[in-house]
């Protein structure tokens, strides 16, 4: 029998697919230091973002024949080094997109609004304050109009675009690959209407946003520095439900500081799981716990696709 380890877990739909189709899986979470070990007693392993699979990792258990990453990103696995080693690896990039994109809109709405901040205050000084909150939240504003620059337009970015247009936003698009020139919007009613996208260089679209969005994988450096938050907008809105490492924390927080941001909105940070405490603390920050893929309906996407792709390799 095949056994499977599902080390952060999968959701019950595809535990069960797994099972019917004569797999053994156990969703016992075996610590990172425990793991060269523990992993000998399996075929497979599949993770989310918590569990790193190395070359070590890979090397200590030659019995493990494939690696499932529940998600997109695939930077917390050596999967160069495990496809040479002959390993399968495989992801579900398409199950959460719209689930990321959602989130990258709760930030927006939350730092257009002051609702991270207004979330902090009112429990404390709502009851004796309350007109000065008022006052102090009075100068929201609408997204409706405003330009969305959107750094990576693989399947999330172009999901974010999606709502973004649904919205009456202007979508400004950076991409190593070919950008479309627009995108096929299913409305109430399955309406479908195209509507455009201006696929414009990094440089152009930092200048022009009046919000950033980064869809983009783990690089060598961040994408947004102290350089690039220079060129930006007074004002600008910053959300990064992409990668950790992917903005200078320490320009984020100058730019911050001086107002050339208004707010950001984080569910990534370099530092994971201790994030530092200045981000966290920071009253216009609007801040979520590495959740992006984190609804019912992507964990039951994801765990499907994931079941289905480990079912087709073992069974081929």
């Amino acid at each position: 029998m095949i056994r499977i380890l599902a080390n952060d877990g999968i959701d019950p739909i595809g535990k069960d697919l797994l099972e019917k189709a004569g797999f053994q899986v156990d969703t016992s979470h075996i610590p990172q230091a425990e793991l060269s070990e523990g992993l000998k007693n399996y075929d497979a392993i599949t993770v989310r973002s918590a569990t790193k699979v190395r070359k070590e990792l890979i090397d200590a258990c030659p019995n493990i024949k494939l690696i499932g990453r529940g998600g997109v990103g695939m930077d917390n696995i050596d999967v160069d080094y495990a496809r040479e080693k002959g390993l399968a690896v495989v992801n579900t990039p398409a199950a959460s997109s719209l689930s990321v994109a959602e989130l990258v809109f709760a930030h927006l709405f939350t730092g257009i609004r002051f609702l991270q901040d207004a979330n902090r205050k009112m429990p404390i000084e709502g009851h004796s304050k309350f007109n000065d909150l008022k006052k102090a939240y009075a100068k929201g504003i609408e997204l409706r109009g405003k330009k969305i620059g959107i750094i990576g337009f693989g399947r999330i970015g172009r999901e974010t675009a999606k709502v973004a247009l649904g919205l009456g936003m202007d979508v400004l698009a950076y991409d190593l690959f070919e950008i479309p020139k627009e995108l096929e919007l299913t409305l109430g009613g399955n309406v479908r209407v195209n509507c455009p996208v201006n696929a414009l260089s990094i440089e152009q679209l930092i200048k022009e946003s009046d919000f950033i969005s980064l869809h983009v994988p783990f690089a060598d450096k961040p994408v947004l520095g102290k350089a690039e938050f220079a060129m930006m907008k007074d004002g600008v809105g910053v959300v990064n439900c992409s990668r950790g490492g992917t903005i200078d924390e320490d320009a984020l927080l100058e730019a911050l500081n001086s107002g050339k941001v208004g707010f950001a909105g984080l569910d990534v940070f370099d530092n994971e799981p201790n994030p530092r405490q200045d981000l966290l603390s920071h009253p216009n920050v609007s801040l979520t716990p590495h959740i992006g893929a984190s609804t019912n309906e992507a964990q039951e996407r994801i765990g499907t696709e994931l079941a289905s792709l480990i079912i087709d390799f073992f069974k081929k």
